[in-house]
């Protein structure tokens, strides 16, 4: 099978009432986020059955799937990058790691970036080098930025807090949304599996935090606790 191929399988899925959803859920009207973004109305639990009977497509032709215009496609090819990457030799981890790196240009909406980026980019540097993610974070792209702390997701798991909350403390200021959202997610899964951790960091950064970062990040808290964060009636220690 090819990429053309591909592409005719899954037009075949496409649901118009879905697509016009879709748009509207993902912000593509002008002045938003995703402005200009396509979409064909395929669900993505309809996508990720695909990707089990497409794992062998080569990576050339997932390649071209992931410069599409069109959102599912985008996405189906990332959910078949990380099939592959799971299932692949080092030598083709590799590989797919830069394409990946290669094409975050095309990894553009935040649900493209949360199906990934921590199962791709965060088991190959697990035992490697992390400063590319330190490049994302500091990047122009705020999708690049949030990739970088998405990533960390990967490391949280295997209780390795340490990049989460350096690539936190870089996008602590950061002025978009959804970075907000990101890193307050982030700092959450760090707390699920410390809360010390996540305490000490919040104890020296939450003034400084935009508002949705903070309430994402303590969202679990106890409700005492919570109002004391939000109140500002913290004691630092």
């Amino acid at each position: 099978m090819n990429s053309q191929q591909v592409l005719l399988l899954l037009k075949r899925q496409a649901n118009p009432d879905i697509a016009t959803h879709s748009q509207r859920f993902f912000k593509t009207a002008e002045g938003e986020y995703a402005y200009g973004d396509v979409f064909w109305g395929i669900r993505v639990p309809v996508l990720r059955q695909l990707v089990k009977s497409i794992v062998e497509l080569e990576l050339e032709e997932i390649r071209i799937l992931l410069t599409s215009l069109v959102h599912e496609v985008r996405l189906f090819a990332l959910l078949l990058l990380v099939k592959q990457y799971q299932q692949a030799e080092q030598t083709s981890k590799q590989q797919i790691f830069d394409c990946y790196l290669a094409h975050t240009a095309h990894i553009n909406n935040w649900d493209l970036v949360d199906s990934s980026a921590h199962l791709i980019l965060g088991p190959h540097l697990q035992t490697q080098s992390r400063s590319v993610l330190y490049q994302l974070a500091e990047s122009n792209s705020w999708w690049e930025r949030r990739i970088a702390i998405m990533a960390t997701f990967h490391f949280i798991k295997i209780n390795d807090f340490t990049d989460t909350l350096k690539i936190a403390t870089i996008l602590l200021l950061d002025q978009h949304d959804l970075i907000h959202k990101a890193v307050g997610w982030m700092l959450r899964e760090v707390g699920n599996r410390d809360k010390e951790v996540e305490l000490n960091f919040l104890t020296r950064h939450y003034q400084q935090m935009p508002r949705t970062m903070l309430r994402y990040a303590i969202e679990k808290f106890p409700e005492p606790q919570r109002q004391a964060f939000l109140h500002n009636k913290v004691i630092s220690n």
